[in-house]
């Protein structure tokens, strides 16, 4: 083998067994929160709920993603559609200042997970407070994308818009928690 494949033939070798460590370099997850598809959706709601002048558990958080795993946050101006796409980080930057000083808490009321051999979707209808008991802020619904590894469920992206008059969340899926098929 001429020596320019040889040294090709190493730095492919190289990075394949380098990325094992790469990926092993970041935080774990607690497997209490990804070894099921409802306790990886719990771990999603926790890690941005708490009072006002608690930190959020941000390394927690970025236990739950894949790589490359997106946001996209629905809005309505001057009645037309509008999304923001976020990377988690980009989202954790944007939220983290108004969730400490003002508090935040996204409990789930409601969801249906449909899952396929290692895929699964998660409808998770939510609502969201300032304080833990305090006045309903508002309501949405998450729509999560998630996978399996062979050890753990990731989350590749979620996708979400909130209730409004004009939309409205169907009354069946509040306080409805189903897995089909």
């Amino acid at each position: 083998m001429p020596l320019q494949r040889q040294v090709l033939a190493i730095g492919v070798l190289m990075s394949v067994l380098a990325a094992p460590a790469l990926r092993a370099q970041a935080p774990a997850a607690n497997p209490a929160d990804v070894t099921t598809i409802p306790a990886l959706v719990r771990a999603f709601y926790e890690v941005i709920s708490g009072p006002a002048g608690a930190p959020r558990d941000w390394r927690r958080d970025s236990t739950l993603y894949a790589e490359g795993a997106t946001f996209v946050a629905m809005d309505v101006k001057d009645g037309k559609p509008v999304y923001a796409i976020l990377t988690a980080e980009e989202y954790r930057r944007k939220t983290n200042a108004s969730f400490v000083k003002n508090g935040f808490f996204e409990t789930e009321i409601g969801a249906r997970i449909e899952r396929f051999g290692n895929v699964a979707q998660v409808r998770s209808v939510y609502e969201t407070r300032r304080a833990a008991t305090g006045p309903l802020d508002g309501r949405g619904v998450n729509y999560l994308m998630v996978f399996w590894d062979g050890t753990r469920w990731w989350i590749t992206g979620a996708v979400w818009d909130d209730e409004r008059p004009d939309n409205p969340i169907p009354p069946a899926w509040v306080g409805t928690f189903e897995t089909v098929p």
